[in-house]
């Protein structure tokens, strides 16, 4: 028991309670002189006080830092949408590099043609279908004065080459030249037919839709030809967004002033749905 001091004892009568030392814990004590009133000294600081001020500003760091932290994670985590502000006017280049012409168009691919040209535009991540739907020398199968054809028959078109349905790009997503498979939906001998799922559209119809699941048509590049330079420019797009972009403008970087034609070689699977 602590023994009863006046105002001169060195220590306060409850620094010493029960409780201020749990047993077996060693506890280090800072002679607290008391001057007559039971007042501290002028400019003796208390060091319960000290302490706590001391954690105060160690937690308040720790927020300060932490929100740093949760915001440079916040920023991070939701990267800046990239894309461009306007569809672009974009040269095509053919598959060997050289200016595509109508002129190489029809002379080269028609409403046969067995093998895919894909292009990109406007973005860097949507590819699309050039085709050529005039019937081949020789035969009556195919289509002119097309909607959105250019060329001297106005049957050059373009369409995007990712499915409406779950985005099935290319080549799973392919053109289907006239007897490619026994089945013709909507009548129509030729059409683009995707082997994921079995959507169909129909290319001489702005690619609207012949059979499900897709409900939506593909979207159509707009191109440009003038019969003075032969030469075929995209120069923006109808219809829905590319399906997998909040908007056709939005999702990637613009492919520049030129695109390329690529070959490459379809899936071909005539699975239809009943």
């Amino acid at each position: 028991m602590i023994p009863a001091c006046s105002g001169t004892c060195p220590f306060s009568g409850d620094a010493l309670g029960p409780s201020s030392l749990p047993l077996g814990q060693l506890q280090k004590f800072e002679p607290r002189r008391v001057a007559a009133g039971g007042a501290s000294p002028a400019g003796e600081v208390d060091e319960t006080k000290r302490n706590v001020l001391k954690l105060l500003g160690i937690v308040g760091a720790g927020v300060a830092v932490g929100g740093g932290l949760v915001g440079g994670t916040l920023l991070y985590a939701q990267p800046p949408l990239v894309g461009i502000g306007s569809y672009p006017k974009v040269q095509l280049l053919d598959v060997d590099g050289s200016p595509l012409t109508a002129t190489k168009v029809m002379a080269e691919y028609d409403v046969t043609t067995p093998d895919l040209y894909l292009f990109y535009y406007p973005l860097r991540n949507e590819p699309n279908f050039l085709l050529n739907l005039a019937p081949a020398p020789g035969t009556s199968v195919g289509a002119t004065d097309v909607p959105g054809g250019i060329g001297p028959k106005r049957s050059i078109v373009a369409y995007s080459a990712i499915c409406q349905h779950l985005g099935c790009p290319a080549p799973a997503l392919a053109y289907y030249p006239p007897g490619t498979c026994p089945q013709t939906p909507g009548g129509k001998p030729f059409y683009i037919h995707c082997s994921c799922h079995g959507s169909t559209y129909d290319v001489a119809n702005g690619a609207a839709n012949l059979t499900g699941p897709a409900v939506l048509p593909l979207p159509q590049v707009t191109l440009e030809w003038s019969p003075s330079d032969d030469l075929i420019y995209a120069v923006g797009e109808t219809g829905p967004p590319v399906n997998g972009h909040f908007d056709t403008l939005s999702g990637d970087y613009g492919v520049g002033s030129t695109s390329q034609l690529a070959k490459q070689s379809p899936v071909i699977l005539c699975s239809f749905p009943p």
